[in-house]
């Protein structure tokens, strides 16, 4: 009894210490493993293989890396970020051109609403001297220059061609309007000096001294004949109303277009005679040396029908001397 005790003992200590050494073996074997894993899974990291990848971007120039004095690329310099937009639009007259800068042309607070420059002297004379309008008159081929609001108006002679006045006369307005110079200045007016038409009042303006139809007449030139009349590149002065007859003067493109008599006659004529019953009639008044246009072209007209027969007549250009 007792001997088989011993060899049943010696039997489970045998087969514990074979356990023992079994488990030993496999957890060398295990710890191996993971120090060799870990040793891969690190040499991986480190040395990982370059394959093409969509995240991978070109490398940029950090801003702080950049050359000092050399401009951002696509970025505006401090010079440069004034805007400059001019428009050009056409006339009624095809010698009368009108420019639109996208800023004021004549100066706030100013007592009419256009300047009109009809000689290089009266760029230069007071009260309002203009130095682009001297430039624009120094263009071969320029003939007037009219300032509105916020458009000027260019007119040129009739045998001169707009493809070679248009680019210089745009270029000059560009250059003004980049530096930001003052497009018409104000001098004292001295006694016996030349100056411009317009500029001294608005004809239009109202006047307590005006009797109920010139009133009415005024109101309706200012809010419903003007407009139209500077969309075309112009503008218009009331010369008076006497015996039912308005006179009038049109200005800028209209001054010299062919179609001002039409303008007269069956737009501001019928309008006017429409709304106020007292009004017979419309008339354009000329300066002195448009009658003397006229009275020349006269001339002229008459020489030829002599020369040609009664049905020869002259081109009609200056039939309207006025729009």
């Amino acid at each position: 009894m007792y001997t088989m005790s011993t060899h049943q003992a010696s039997r489970t200590l045998l087969r514990r210490a074979f356990q023992t050494s079994q488990r030993a073996i496999r957890e060398r074997e295990a710890t191996g493993f993971i120090n060799n894993n870990r040793r891969s899974i690190h040499y991986i990291r480190t040395v990982s293989a370059i394959t093409p990848s969509e995240s991978r971007r070109r490398p940029t120039l950090r801003p702080s890396s950049q050359p000092l004095g050399i401009p951002k690329i696509n970025e505006p310099s401090a010079g440069n970020r004034r805007s400059i937009f001019i428009q050009t639009e056409s006339t009624p007259n095809p010698d009368a051109l009108k420019f639109l800068p996208n800023q004021p042309v004549l100066p706030e607070n100013f007592p009419t609403p256009f300047l009109e420059y009809l000689s290089p002297r009266s760029t230069l004379a007071p009260p309002h001297p203009s130095p682009l309008a001297a430039n624009l008159l120094n263009v071969d081929g320029v003939s007037s220059v009219f300032y509105g609001p916020d458009f000027i108006t260019v007119t040129k002679s009739s045998d001169a061609n707009w493809a070679h006045i248009k680019p210089e006369v745009f270029s000059l307005i560009t250059e003004v309007v980049s530096s930001g110079e003052q497009i018409v200045n104000t001098v004292e007016r001295t006694a016996g000096d030349g100056s411009q038409e317009g500029g001294h009042e608005d004809t239009l303006g109202y006047n307590e001294d005006d009797d109920e139809v010139v009133g009415m007449i005024k109101e309706l030139l200012e809010t419903r004949i003007r407009p139209a009349i500077q969309e075309d590149g112009g503008d218009i002065e009331f010369r008076g109303f006497e015996d039912g007859i308005v006179n009038l003067k049109l200005r800028g493109a209209c001054r010299t277009c062919d179609s001002s008599t039409v303008t007269l006659k069956n737009g501001i004529e019928s309008m006017l005679m429409h709304y106020i019953e007292e009004v017979q009639g419309v008339q354009q008044i000329l300066d002195q040396e448009e009658e003397i246009s006229m009275h020349e072209f006269a001339k002229f007209e008459e020489k030829l029908r002599q020369q040609k027969g009664p049905d020869a007549t002259a081109p009609s250009a200056l039939d309207s001397a006025g729009a």
